[in-house]
C-alpha cells in the first residue's frame, strides 16, 4: 500500500492547547505523524510519496470560500492586531445573537470556530492545505486503480465542517475525498469513521445527502468531545434520512464490544453499495490513549483493518487521532497491515 505523506505538516508547530484552564503542550503534535511514517518505512508496507498539488477548488466543493479566506488571512491579520500569543478563540455566537462575521479578528476567530483547544500560529495555512493535498493525492492513486492509499494526513480533519474549525481540525479531509469521488464519477461513497471522537464535521457535511453514506463508532457525546453531535438519533435530515449511523459507547469499551458495532457499520456499507470506501482513522481508541476512555489493545487494530479489507471496496485511509505517540505508529500501521494481509 503506498503512503503520502508531506514534511510540510512540521509547519503547524503550535505551543499552547487550553486543556483544564491551563495552556499546555498540545496533544496534536508533529511527533505524531512522524512516528507513523517511521513505522510505514520500518514495516516496509510501501513506497512514500509526496503529494500533488491540486489547489483550493476540491476544498471548496466541501468548505465554503469565505471560511476558506478566513483561515488563508487569520495569522496574519491576528498579527496586524499585535496580539501578542496564538491564536485562540475566545468569544462565540451564543443562543439569541446574531450571526454576522465581525470585521475583530477576535469576532471572526469565534464566527469561524466551535472549539478553545485549536489555536493557529505562523504554518498552520501551510499545513492544512497540504494535508488536504496528501488526502487528495491517495484519492488520486485509488480512483486510478489502487486497491487502497494511506493519506498520512497532519493536521487532521474529521471535526471541521464547512465553516468551522476545531478539534486540531481546520480541512475536512476524509469529506474532501468523498467528494472527489463524486465529482469523479462515483455514484455513492462510504465514509466510516473509527476515530474515538465523533466525526462531527463530516456528519454535518453530508447530513442532507444519500451519496455520501456517514458512520462513526465513538465515544458517547454526553460525555466527551465533540458533546453536540453524535447522538444515535442522528440519522440524517431530508434526502439523507437513514445515510447516517452513529454507534456510541461508554467508557471502558474493550474491543470485544467495539467490535459488534464494527460489524453493524460494516453490514451497512454493504448493503449501500459505495463505489469507494473512506476510512477516518483515528487510533484514539488505544487503551493508553491520554484523552480518551476505550480500551483497543494494538493487536486490534489488526483485526479492524482484516474487517475493513473483507468489504472489497477501493479505499482510502485518512490519518485522524491518536495521541499517544509511542504507539500511534504500531496501531496506524497494524490497521494498514491487517487490510494488506487480508483477501477480499
Amino acid at each position: 500500500m503506498k503512503t503520502v505523506f508531506s514534511p510540510l505538516h512540521n509547519r503547524r508547530s503550535v505551543k499552547t492547547e487550553l486543556d483544564g484552564g491551563l495552556l499546555i503542550e498540545p496533544h496534536e503534535k508533529p511527533s505524531r505523524a512522524n512516528t507513523i511514517l517511521a513505522r510505514v518505512q520500518d514495516q516496509g508496507l510501501g513506497d512514500v510519496l509526496e503529494p500533488d498539488e491540486f489547489g483550493l477548488e476540491p476544498v471548496k466543493r466541501v468548505h465554503s470560500a469565505d471560511y476558506v479566506e478566513f483561515l488563508a488571512r487569520c495569522w496574519q491579520d491576528w498579527l496586524a492586531a499585535g496580539k501578542p500569543g496564538e491564536a485562540i478563540p475566545a468569544v462565540w455566537c451564543g443562543r439569541g445573537m446574531r450571526a454576522r462575521v465581525p470585521k475583530d479578528i477576535d469576532g471572526r476567530l469565534g464566527f469561524y470556530s466551535f472549539a478553545a483547544e485549536t489555536s493557529i500560529s505562523d504554518g498552520t495555512w501551510e499545513a492544512a492545505c497540504t494535508s488536504a493535498n496528501v488526502a487528495l493525492t491517495a484519492q488520486k492513486l485509488v480512483a486510478g486503480g489502487e486497491r487502497a492509499a494511506f493519506a498520512l494526513c497532519r493536521p487532521p480533519g474529521h471535526h471541521a465542517h464547512a465553516d468551522l474549525f476545531g478539534g486540531y481540525c481546520f480541512f475536512n479531509n476524509a469529506a474532501i475525498v468523498a467528494q472527489a469521488f463524486r465529482d469523479q464519477g462515483a455514484e455513492r461513497v462510504a465514509v466510516l469513521d473509527v476515530d474515538f471522537h465523533h466525526g462531527n464535521g463530516t456528519q454535518a457535511i453530508f447530513y442532507q445527502r444519500q451519496d455520501v453514506l456517514t458512520l462513526s463508532l465513538h465515544g458517547d457525546p454526553d460525555l466527551v468531545f465533540p458533546h453536540f453531535l453524535g447522538f444515535e438519533d442522528e440519522t440524517g435530515e431530508g434526502a439523507g434520512e437513514g445515510y447516517n449511523l452513529n454507534i456510541v459507547y461508554p467508557p471502558g469499551t474493550p474491543y470485544s464490544v467495539w467490535n459488534q458495532g464494527l460489524e453493524t457499520a460494516c453490514q451497512r456499507i454493504a448493503e449501500y453499495q459505495p463505489d469507494a470506501l473512506v476510512v477516518a482513522l483515528g487510533v484514539d481508541t488505544f487503551e493508553h490513549d491520554p484523552i480518551s476512555f476505550f480500551k483497543l489493545k494494538s493487536s486490534d487494530y489488526l483485526s479492524l483493518g482484516q474487517r475493513i479489507a473483507q468489504l472489497g471496496l477501493p479505499t482510502v485511509f485518512t490519518m485522524e487521532g491518536g495521541y499517544d505517540v509511542e504507539a500511534i505508529g504500531v496501531n496506524a500501521v497494524n490497521v494498514l497491515q491487517g487490510f494488506e494481509h487480508t483477501q477480499e
